[in-house]
């Protein structure tokens, strides 16, 4: 069934290009900020594209001059892993290390060498006449590298006024936490960009026209199904995407029957994902998990309660508390759902 061409699809890479998805209103505010030297939050759970929206961001700004340092804060659990990973950032956008690392790491003189590194973008973009994006990934590990590591760089940053600082978090809760709590340094430094699923009337455009583009066509019908089976979420719509074009041969369009396997390749190569994610949850977690695959709404209500077979609510509470920490349940309002759109489908 398949062809020579390239999979317009990709999924669990960044999507770059003609690859990323729909989101192009933010990607142009993102792209603003850099080019301005605003500070601004981008807030989204893992897989909704937060990655791919920053780095298409980057790469739009590239053509203006600005220069853009990455630094990820998930790969560095110490001040001193974070000064090397910043050492190796300056460095790819050719600047030059302005200390030896290899000193005795004691705290005073740690902080000194992160200082230092930390208004080291500002003056080189201040010396090229550039301005400078500087994204932080994974921000709201930063308490967790060092509780004094939020008041340095922030007394860093409100000096930086030629540098744009992203501040990108997975962690909804602990970045409006950091960022609208009063009595935190960054309290409403930036301003947010928050990702959510992306609207059928925005993604299915895309989806059309990356079939097309490869000499392949989707029927209408095909889209609205494969939408409602993923809700918009980027990485499940990529993925379905991804398995329905190569069910589809070239010059043929893909119809609903497509899809039905498609479907089936994707819970066929998610199987081993979703038995060790089963299998590490206790009894009464997966009962909390049949009922929002069942139906998503507010578990703590005695009529779903009841209708489910959960028992009382601290149970339901508890439950739920484990299953958003691990990701697999998303709540909001009281409301819940599954955080993996083909969780629900896996376990019929």
């Amino acid at each position: 069934m398949n062809d020579y061409a390239s999979n317009p699809f990709p999924y669990g890479d960044l999507a770059l290009g003609d690859s990323f998805a729909a989101r192009r209103s933010e990607r142009a505010a993102l792209a603003a900020a850099m080019r301005d030297g605003e500070d601004v939050v981008v807030i989204g759970r893992r897989r909704l594209g937060r990655s791919s929206l920053i780095w298409n961001a980057a790469q739009a700004v590239a053509p203006d001059g600005v220069l853009v340092v990455h630094v990820n804060l998930m790969t560095t659990p110490s001040k001193e892993r974070l000064a090397a990973a910043l050492v190796d950032a300056i460095e790819e956008i050719g600047g030059a290390a302005p200390l030896d690392l290899g000193f005795n790491a004691r705290t005073a003189e740690v902080d000194v060498l992160l200082e230092r590194l930390l208004r080291l973008p500002g003056e080189m973009g201040a010396e090229r006449g550039r301005r400078v994006a500087l994204i932080v990934d994974e921000f709201q590990q930063v308490a967790e590298i060092d509780p004094g590591l939020p008041d340095l760089m922030r007394s860093v940053f409100q000096r930086q006024a030629e540098v744009s600082h992203v501040y990108s978090g997975c962690k909804p809760l602990a970045m409006e936490r950091i960022f609208g709590d009063g009595g935190e340094p960054f309290w409403r430094s930036a301003n947010p960009i928050e990702l959510g699923p992306i609207e059928p009337a925005a993604f299915a455009p895309f989806v059309a026209e990356r079939f097309a583009a490869t000499g392949k066509r989707v029927a209408a019908g095909a889209i609205a199904a494969l939408l409602e089976l993923t809700g918009g979420h980027p990485y499940a719509t990529q993925q379905l995407c991804s398995f329905l074009w190569q069910r589809t041969g070239a010059g043929e369009e893909a119809t609903t029957a497509e899809l039905e396997l498609a479907l089936t390749d994707v819970l066929r190569s998610e199987h081993t994902h979703f038995l060790l994610l089963w299998e590490g949850c206790s009894p009464n977690q997966r009962l909390v998990i049949e009922a929002l695959a069942r139906e998503p709404g507010r578990p703590f209500r005695a009529e779903y309660r009841r209708r489910h077979d959960l028992g009382p609510a601290t149970n339901v509470q508890r439950a739920l508390k484990s299953l958003e920490q691990r990701e697999i349940a998303v709540g909001e309002g009281g409301a819940y759902r599954l955080a993996e759109p083909f969780l629900a489908e896996w376990l019929v």
